[in-house]
């Protein structure tokens, strides 16, 4: 179905160069959406496979260790998508202050994505919706480093921002001019939260992630917000939990596919295909997330039978393993930390850990060796390495 146009150009002027700026019409679209039987199916699936992953969160005794890299791998992934090299290895390296494989403001970065989803939860948590205060919230994390001084932490832009192109006049897409900006999210705060009718969640945030992106209502870091309100949205309307979804693997994978839908939208409506992508993307995620899930946990299951076997030194190994299922690349200061055990005990656990093969120490130094829990890493980040 050919629908107008979901919003209108004002023509603004920047260094005597007129351009049009699109600014988006309020959710949700107008005329209603088409839902084919397909695409049913299509949400159906999505939400099946988002109910499976939420019971891991409610099931799994590790789910709580696992959540922690979780969120690791979509901050990796987000920030891969705008051109980051950090891994995920770079990331655990860098989070205990060991020098990653990668430029360290590109690991660096990636943490403040890890922080500005933390943020975001805390909000939640603390009784606010998700509305521009928290997501501006969100935005000041993500940008606290000196580079971001000059982008305007946690406030919406003030100046003509632009995607592709060397100028407006010539980008592929040019968002909502600054003064706009307010305009346009206070009813998609409304939106989001049920203003002035409930909208099922998983649709809420499918329509939700391509508003705030045509929006784009700061100077930088809009992707990555986007993406990590998707998460935060499914989390505040019970659908998930906890944020284990990593739905930007599936937008890394269809990189193209994912901006050319997102452009389709702006320029003629065509919000079910893109509705389609996104829940078949969701769907691939959710589905991913579970299977990784399992696997962790039956690789964990197997390493504590055989700890089991190591007689007195046993529960000290254990609460090490344990320690690195949430952290899997430690240093012995840091399993220190996380258990409570003395330095010696860590110490003698992570030999009787290394004899047997569960763990491998990364740098060949006598003074703060760095530790991998390397079968988990490789499990967790396998699917992350296409590019």
């Amino acid at each position: 179905m050919q629908r107008p146009q979901p919003g209108h150009y004002i023509t603004v002027s920047t260094a005597g160069e007129p351009f049009k700026a699109f600014v988006p019409a309020p959710l949700p679209p107008e005329p209603p959406l088409v839902w084919s039987t397909s695409l049913r199916h299509r949400f159906d699936a999505a939400l099946v496979s988002l109910g499976r992953l939420d019971s891991v969160s409610a099931l799994l005794p590790n789910a709580a260790l696992l959540l922690y890299s979780f969120v690791r791998k979509e901050a990796v992934l987000s920030s891969q998508i705008e051109g980051t090299q950090s891994s995920l290895a770079d990331l655990l390296l860098y989070e205990i202050d060991e020098d990653p494989g990668v430029p360290v403001e590109d690991a660096r970065e990636v943490s403040r994505c890890v922080a500005a989803l933390e943020r975001g939860l805390q909000g939640l948590r603390g009784g606010l919706p998700v509305c521009t205060r928290l997501i501006c919230d969100m935005h000041e994390v993500l940008l606290s480093h000196p580079g971001g001084k000059a982008k305007a932490p946690g406030e919406l832009r003030r100046s003509q921002v632009w995607i592709g192109g060397t100028r407006p006049g010539n980008a592929v897409f040019v968002p909502p001019p600054p003064e706009e900006v307010a305009k346009c999210l206070a009813p998609l705060e409304r939106f989001l939260n049920d203003e002035p009718e409930p909208v099922p969640p998983l649709l809420k945030a499918a329509l939700a992630h391509v508003q705030f992106e045509t929006i784009h209502p700061f100077l930088d870091g809009n992707g990555r917000i986007g993406r990590l309100l998707i998460v935060l949205q499914l989390v505040a309307d019970g659908v998930l939990r906890e944020p284990m979804l990593y739905p930007s693997l599936y937008f890394k994978k269809h990189r193209a596919l994912y901006y050319e839908l997102l452009n389709e939208v702006r320029l003629r409506g065509d919000w079910e295909r893109w509705l389609d992508f996104f829940a078949e993307g969701i769907e691939a995620s959710a589905t991913q997330a579970v299977a990784t899930a399992n696997t962790l946990l039956t690789l964990v299951n197997t390493d504590r039978d055989r700890i089991a076997g190591l007689g007195r030194a046993a529960p000290s190994a254990l609460a090490v393993h344990q320690a690195l299922q949430r952290q899997p690349i430690a240093t012995a200061a840091s399993l220190i930390k996380a258990t409570g055990l003395t330095a010696a005990t860590v110490n003698k656990s992570l030999a009787h850990l290394e004899r047997i093969g569960v763990v491998g120490e990364l740098t060949n130094r006598r003074r703060g060796r760095v530790f991998s829990y390397g079968r988990y890493v490789k499990e967790l980040a396998a699917e992350m390495e296409s590019p």
